[in-house]
């Protein structure tokens, strides 16, 4: 029974018992996939807007939303380890080499089925990760970052010099199959779709969905709250028997895991070709930074965040890539390149979230929802 009690001022309050009866409440909600039945109708709409999305748009608006899936993929990965883990990675784009480069050799070359390839690259992704793993042990902070930077630029050379993997330091094309079973997702012409963008929004997102769920799973999961552990009081956590070791090891495997799976997509289904300078060096510091700007835009430690943020950050950039009259002042004859406009607006982002918002989106959308719900018995 709910006990009441008179507070001074003339208000109802509940009993101590009730308070923390209530935040029990609110806490194993959390744990929960999905907490809320609002939580859930969203997830169905979600749904119906992916089904139908396919029907409505042109290719290129299914490119930008496919390309954006990919990153969301690799986005999640990336908060996984950081955001939940708190380890600092600023060499996402290796991973998403590895899987391009998986994608290419087992798919391609070996001309072996989507499910196989795809989990390849996952299981490689991870094993790398492994490998990379014991070095935020030693490292932590800047040090750690710096350790990542220097993965891309010793990458280079790796994949210049790999010709039997990579091709050399020239475009290695891909065409890999996207075929599960009987389901060809390249040729859907049995639900009127005349278009192979079409049956790859639909691999893709299906993909991302599985991924975000998966994500969710892990960080409501022991591991996840030991991974939280880490991230916001490490010292702490050891010594109430969480092993440093195998969390800060499986968070990097797991993210890399993540990373490469995006990878082998973006690079074997939706570029399907493979460039050296492109996700290596430079031009692969770039990429990372564009996937630590959507994590922080998205919010650190959410996994839908993750890809509400991949959808502003990367989808803005590809929509007017393929839409030059978005934006009136942004293009290659204009006041403003394209090129220039990314990286604007990459570093406008961190700034504005990291000073006013460093939760970013998520946060933002928390406390919306936590004033509707109190409303009106809230001012």
């Amino acid at each position: 029974m709910t006990t009441l009690a008179t507070a001074p001022e003339g208000r109802v309050r509940l009993s101590s018992r009730s308070r923390a009866r209530g935040l029990g409440t609110r806490a194993s909600a959390q744990l929960r996939a999905f907490p809320s039945r609002w939580s859930r109708i969203g997830l169905v709409v979600l749904a119906l807007v992916v089904v139908a999305a396919p029907f409505q748009l042109t290719d290129d608006w299914l490119q930008v939303l496919s390309v954006c899936g990919c990153f969301a993929i690799a986005a999640i990965g990336l908060n996984l380890l950081s955001g939940y883990t708190g380890q600092v990675s600023l060499g996402h784009a290796f991973f998403l080499a590895v899987g391009g480069y998986v994608a290419a050799n087992i798919g391609d070359k070996a001309g072996l089925p989507f499910i196989v390839w795809i989990l390849a690259a996952a299981a490689i992704g991870a094993a790398i990760g492994a490998l990379i793993g014991p070095f935020a042990l030693r490292l932590q902070g800047n040090y750690l970052a710096i350790v990542t930077i220097a993965l891309l630029f010793l990458s280079e050379y790796l994949f210049n010099k790999w010709t039997n993997i990579t091709g050399g330091g020239g475009n290695l094309s891909v065409n890999v199959p996207i075929s599960i079973g009987p389901v060809d997702f390249a040729d859907l012409g049995s639900v009127g779709f005349d278009s192979r963008w079409q049956g790859v929004f639909w691999l893709i997102w299906i993909l991302v969905a599985l991924a975000a769920l998966l994500a969710r799973n892990l960080v409501r999961s022991r591991a996840g709250r030991a991974m939280q552990a880490v991230r916001d009081r490490d010292l702490a956590a050891e010594v109430i028997g969480v092993s440093m070791f195998r969390y800060k090891l499986g968070a990097f495997a797991v993210s890399s895991a993540f990373a490469a799976v995006g990878g082998a997509l973006y690079l074997g289904v939706i570029q399907r070709n493979i460039s050296v300078s492109s996700i290596s060096g430079i031009q692969g510091f770039v990429l990372s930074i564009t996937f630590v700007a959507i994590i922080i835009a998205g919010g650190m430690g959410s996994v839908w965040g993750s890809i509400v943020g991949a959808l502003i950050v990367q989808g803005l950039p590809q929509a007017l890539a393929t839409q030059p009259d978005l934006l009136p002042f942004v293009g290659d004859d204009k006041a403003i390149t394209l090129t220039s406009f990314n990286n604007l607006l990459f570093g406008v982002l961190i700034v504005v979230f990291l000073l006013f918002e460093p939760q970013g989106i998520a946060a933002l959308w928390r406390r919306l929802k936590a004033r509707i719900t109190a409303w009106p018995s809230r001012p």
